[in-house]
């Protein structure tokens, strides 16, 4: 992958602001990528970032950015649900960007976009099961609680059993065949210019990659990294990461909770391990027009106590 490929850094402005890089702190890129947000912190103050990522494509922007800011940058190979243990050191801020990056998307042999045909992959690291696996192994029931829990896609019963039906006959292996199973049961409408496929592959690259659960392990990991006053900002793409972050944060303010729909008088007092977070921050206007991958990006922020 090379650093002059194109790609935009999605709401780097509100990252920049909210996690407050200082000069002699240290960072975490927990999602590297292309390195967007990794340069844009080492421009940004004279500290240093460590960055993360499971996709062995990073590895030649990742000496790139070493070979430019020496010491003050530093990759470490891994998921970022592994954080507490790919950082053990204490840190002043940490960033996430959940969700697929510009170069897997646009990396037609990774099977990420439906918009080319290719092998129906997703794997994020490049290594274990694929979305072929799933689709081609899994039963029923399983497929379709899969897109339902994973998609939110409302006809999901009926895609898992088409899918059952089609792989009778042959093994389903790239993005088209699966595109034209979903398009057989949810239709285009000119009215949306959303793909009803968007919602089926979404779910499917969310169970390869378990996403969710690496995100909840990986909030975990870094606010236990955060020094005193640390700063952990997240963007996600979708409702269901949104909601993953917006219960962290609640959870570790430390408000009462009720522990009984029959008592809500009866409260457990959960310890504060921030002092604040924010409400979801959208991109700008002019961020989405410019690069509309950004119109479903959601950004949260919390300060450790």
């Amino acid at each position: 992958m090379s650093g002059t490929q194109k790609h935009i850094p999605v709401m780097l402005r509100e990252v920049l602001e909210h996690l407050a890089p200082a000069d002699g702190k240290v960072y975490v890129d927990a999602t590297f990528g292309n390195g967007g947000y990794t340069q844009a912190i080492l421009e940004a103050a004279d500290c240093k970032v460590i960055a993360l990522d499971r996709d062995p494509n990073v590895k030649a922007r990742a000496e790139e950015l070493k070979s430019i800011y020496g010491n003050r940058f530093e990759f470490r190979a891994g998921q970022f649900g592994d954080f507490a243990d790919l950082v053990s050191e204490g840190i002043d801020g940490a960033v996430f960007d959940i969700g697929v990056s510009s170069m897997q998307l646009d990396n037609k042999e990774r099977g990420f976009s439906f918009s080319k045909e290719a092998p129906l992959d997703m794997r994020m690291s490049c290594a274990g099961t694929s979305a072929a696996d799933l689709v081609n192994s899994l039963s029923e029931k399983e497929l379709a609680d899969i897109i339902y829990k994973y998609g939110e896609e409302r006809k999901s019963r009926q895609i898992a059993a088409k899918i059952i039906a089609a792989r009778k006959t042959k093994k389903i292996s790239t993005t088209t065949e699966l595109v034209d199973i979903i398009h057989s049961v949810v239709k285009k409408s000119p009215a949306s210019p959303i793909d009803p496929a968007t919602r089926t592959f979404q779910a499917l690259r969310i169970a390869v990659n378990n996403e969710l659960g690496e995100l909840e392990s990986g909030l975990e990991g870094a606010l236990s990294c955060l020094n005193p006053n640390g700063r952990l900002v997240v963007v996600s793409f979708h409702s269901l990461e949104d909601r993953i972050v917006k219960s962290f944060f609640n959870d570790n303010l430390g408000k009462p909770k009720a522990v009984s729909r029959y008592m809500p008088q009866v409260a457990a007092e959960t310890a504060a391990r921030i002092s604040s977070c924010s409400k979801a921050i959208l991109p700008q206007d002019d961020e989405i027009a410019s690069n509309p991958r950004s119109r479903s990006a959601k950004l949260r922020f919390a300060i450790k106590i």
